[in-house]
């Protein structure tokens, strides 16, 4: 199949050190690729990819120091990338929403004669910057109501506030020849790994840490464009390391990602929003590292109670668990991901949506012959054509012969 994606402009794909979509948009296309289809990747420049790379911007919007709320430079890719996909030839476009420039995409591409698919990443609403949430989401309805539509999990599916036409839910994938642990003997302490916004719980994994009496090291980025992912770290989060207990190592990057959390007794993850799926937790567990998670959001969907985490209520029940977490078998943490969310079944899945977009795409475009009279032409006809034109009708047209019988016309 000759697919084209469009991914987001903003973080490098693979990412540096932390993207969810990304990952997982660099996972899908290798896996596609090593399937044997045709790959198109409209992204940055500075993308690492086997598929063929067309780019309209030398590197990741991110990298270059953009703030998300300057969109510009972000539409002219996504232009571009539609000029592109016009000119050339593909069996499907996929299209990847994750943040709200991402929702130019519905009117640019509203006009392409190939099918889409979009794969949902994040949550509604789209139309928001900071404490300011607007109501822009409900204008695009007008294009995305027409769009198919994957979920990453059946939780960010019921998150929806609009009727949309799912074709899927297809959860994440990873390559496990990639996710190999780096020891079979991990370390005295808990790992956090994450974006530092309220809602991903440092504040809280620090606190359970604490109260269970075991070192914590965190992992991940503070986002410097936003004033209050700024403000959270320097208030709730800076005070408490103590480089000892409580330590901070930073933003982390595959490699190192790896071994931090193949190293870690386990992954604590205090979510307090409905996270549309958790892609560190899928990380960890791929690296034999046991995930306790506030049952929240796609969690539930992700982590399997008792046998490769352990899913909880409150900092109460997450404390209780860190005390469990030696009852956990490390290979069977990692056999969980093996057996539900490797990265060919997710490659293949899509396969399916594409064919099922194609068709639908195919039915909605398919042009009946319109019940008009055609312009009256008079030519000469031989009598034994005007004979003979009732049979010919009905052999050509039989439908319609039968719907609307010939009148007998006078020769």
């Amino acid at each position: 199949m000759n697919i084209v994606h469009i991914a987001p402009a903003w973080i490098s794909i693979p990412p540096k050190n932390y993207g969810g979509t990304e990952v997982v948009i660099y996972n899908l296309i290798e896996e596609q690729v090593a399937q044997g289809h045709s790959v198109t990747l409209l992204a940055p420049g500075d993308t690492k990819t086997s598929a063929r790379l067309v780019s309209f911007l030398p590197k990741a919007l991110g990298e270059d120091g953009v703030p998300w709320y300057a969109h510009l430079k972000a539409f002219y890719h996504l232009q571009k990338s539609v000029e592109y996909i016009r000119e050339h030839t593909f069996d499907i476009v996929h299209m990847h929403l994750s943040s709200a420039s991402d929702m130019y995409l519905l009117p640019l591409t509203a006009s392409l004669s190939v099918p889409r698919v979009m794969t949902l990443h994040s949550c509604f609403p789209f139309d928001r910057a900071g404490s300011y949430i607007g109501d822009a989401d409900s204008y695009y309805m007008d294009w995305l109501a027409d769009v198919p539509l994957v979920a990453i999990s059946e939780q960010a599916r019921k998150e929806v506030p609009y009727d949309l036409k799912f074709l899927d839910v297809i959860h994440h994938g990873l390559p496990m020849q990639v996710f190999t642990p780096t020891t079979s003997e991990p370390e005295p302490y808990l790992a956090w790994l994450g974006r530092f916004v309220p809602e991903k719980g440092a504040h809280l994994a620090i606190a359970a840490a604490k109260e269970a009496g075991v070192p914590l090291m965190l992992a991940g980025i503070v986002d410097r464009h936003l004033p209050d992912a700024v403000r959270y770290f320097e208030e709730e989060i800076e005070p408490e390391l103590d480089g000892e207990r409580i330590k901070y190592i930073g933003p982390v990057n595959m490699e190192q990602k790896l071994d931090f959390l193949s190293r870690a007794k386990a992954l604590l993850n205090p979510i307090t929003w409905e996270e549309p799926f958790g892609m560190v937790m899928l990380e960890a567990m791929a690296l034999g590292c046991p995930v306790i998670s506030f049952r929240r959001g796609a969690a539930p969907e992700v982590v399997h109670h008792t046998r490769s985490g352990f899913l909880v209520s409150n900092l109460e029940e997450m404390v209780q668990s860190i005390v469990r977490i030696d009852d956990l078998d490390r290979a069977q943490v990692r056999a969980h991901v093996e057996q539900h969310f490797s990265v060919k079944a997710m490659a293949e899945r899509y396969t399916q949506v594409y064919r099922r977009a194609i068709a639908i795409h195919v039915r909605n475009h398919w042009t009946r012959p319109a019940l008009v009279a055609p312009p009256i032409v008079h030519l000469p006809v031989s009598s034994t054509l005007i004979s003979k034109r009732g049979d010919l009708a009905s052999a050509v047209f039989p439908s319609l012969t039968t719907q609307f019988p010939m009148a007998e016309t006078e020769a």
